[in-house]
């Protein structure tokens, strides 16, 4: 029984593998927009928020990049996703096979 089950964890992580190497450009943080208060109106902007080793970031977004940067943001968090999967399938693969072994 072990054994299969470590077979179809193997198959799962190697389905993990191959959709993580179709995923696109790749980019961490949040993208809002924001509006101005003002006197005059100068309008709303897009705002994009990301930590990176440690340290905050924000940068503006024109309109013409908007929707390039919506989908590096959501293939990010496509990809946070996958590695969070495959990190628990690797520990968990890791675990059977020190509980086999230990049969032996």
């Amino acid at each position: 029984m072990s054994q299969s089950k470590l077979e179809r964890l193997e198959e799962a992580i190697h389905g993990i593998k191959r959709e993580i190497g179709k995923i696109g450009a790749l980019r961490p943080g949040s993208l809002s927009k924001q509006a101005r208060k003002a006197k005059t109106p100068y309008g709303a902007y897009w705002h994009l928020s990301y930590t990176h080793r440690g340290k905050g970031h924000t940068q503006y977004i024109r309109d013409a990049f908007v929707p390039q940067v919506k989908a590096e943001v959501s293939n990010f968090k496509r990809f946070r996703k996958l590695i969070d999967r495959l990190i628990t399938l690797s520990i968990e693969r890791s675990q059977l096979r020190m509980k086999t072994d230990k049969k032996q």
